[in-house]
């Protein structure tokens, strides 16, 4: 796309992105990320770079997602993007726990789940409890991650038909057990 701006690069990529042409997506967000950066916007630039560690992760470049998203999350930190950082050790946690570490993708997904909490963004916060909870299950810590993925499904603003009824199971499994799940 050639005389195209940063801006439209980016939308390119987002739409590419969204009709799984992901080799094509990962061009814009580069040609973007490289516009921004010369432009000295840098939360856009980190911005491509976490798209790309996603469009990484799609296309199973697993070390190249890797990389991507810890420099999105080290230039989010520096520029004190706290919300972008948060987005960015999501994905990370996200990652890891798609190629079975779900030790290391616990401690990501705590930290970004600390970070939405303090910013006050609920819902991102509860998805991202949710989301620990399943990996607290799979690393064997049953009870944590019951506890996780409950304390997740309390906040989310708008749950499904499906998430009303796992909270309703887990409350009554609780009350009829007494059950007595860690605090997250």
């Amino acid at each position: 796309m050639a005389g195209a701006t940063a801006e439209s690069l980016k939308a390119e990529g987002l739409r590419l992105f969204q009709e799984g042409l992901y080799e094509e997506a990962l061009r814009c967000f580069g040609q973007a990320q490289e516009q921004f950066a010369a432009e000295g916007n840098d939360a856009e630039a980190a911005e491509m770079l976490n798209n790309q560690g996603v469009v990484y992760r799609m296309l199973h470049r697993w070390e190249e997602a890797r990389a991507a998203l810890e420099e999105a999350r080290t230039a989010f930190a520096r520029i004190g993007d706290r919300h972008r950082e948060a987005q960015a050790l999501g994905n990370l946690g996200g990652l890891l726990a798609s190629r079975g570490n779900a030790l290391q993708a616990q401690e990501y997904l705590r930290r970004a789940a600390d970070l939405f909490a303090e910013l006050g963004d609920n819902q991102r916060r509860a998805e991202t409890l949710m989301a620990l909870g399943v990996q607290m299950w799979k690393a064997g810590d049953r009870w944590g991650g019951i506890a996780a993925y409950q304390a997740g499904l309390g906040m989310i603003e708008h749950p499904t038909p499906q998430q009303k009824t796992l909270r309703g199971l887990i409350q009554a499994a609780s009350r009829v057990l007494r059950l007595r799940l860690p605090t997250i």
